[in-house]
């Protein structure tokens, strides 16, 4: 049989979401049909409001409502400090900790030259301007503990080093092949702590 359509397109929707198989897909389908009203509107609001106020700073590429974002704006940050990132939720996972008092750069992925992901697709280029600023003096470099990974992290160090700049990479408490965002508070402040210059 044959789902009727809107429900065959909710499954689908539901599929393009990471980690979303068609089991689990049609298990939130038909949860989605039995929820109320108010709640289902709530949720479809909630959808709209992410893809329309939501935007990307464009000083250090971090998810914001406001340009700059609060980090970039807020004047007690240490502008000395720039710590790198793949992605925005990397972002909020570091800030859970709350002794790093630094900037952010957000890429937007990692090199992966076997997925055709070069230098050019990753928000590099804006990370090298920023560096022109006197201010700047590490950059630390925290992008996942993943061969992708690690290989971002030596071309950036490459790329930084000769404009004088002190390059760091965190600590591996964090295990190979971990995400940053699934880190618990502990092990990403001894991380942050202890990283080493590269």
């Amino acid at each position: 049989m044959q789902y009727p359509d809107p429900i065959a397109r909710l499954i689908d929707s539901y599929m393009k979401l990471p980690g979303i198989g068609q089991k689990t897909a049609t298990r939130l389908a038909f949860y989605t049909i039995d929820m109320k009203d108010e709640v289902v509107n709530e949720f479809a609001k909630s959808l709209i409001s992410v893809k329309r106020d939501l935007h990307f700073c464009s000083i250090c590429g971090n998810i914001t409502e406001e340009d700059p974002c609060e980090i970039c704006g807020d004047p007690t940050r240490d502008k000395a400090t720039i710590l790198v990132v793949e992605e925005p939720k990397d972002v909020m996972a570091l800030e859970k900790v709350r002794e790093y008092h630094g900037l952010y750069h957000v890429l937007h992925g990692v090199l992966s030259p076997m997925e055709g992901t070069g230098p050019e697709d990753i928000n590099i280029s804006s990370l090298i301007k920023r560096l022109h600023d006197d201010q700047v003096k590490e950059v630390i470099i925290a992008t996942n503990a993943t061969t992708e990974g690690e290989a971002t992290a030596m071309y950036l160090s490459r790329l930084i080093k000769p404009a004088g700049i002190k390059v760091t990479r965190l600590a591996h408490g964090l295990s190979v092949g971990s995400d940053i965002e699934y880190a618990d508070e502990v092990t990403l402040l001894k991380a942050v702590e202890g990283r080493r210059e590269l």
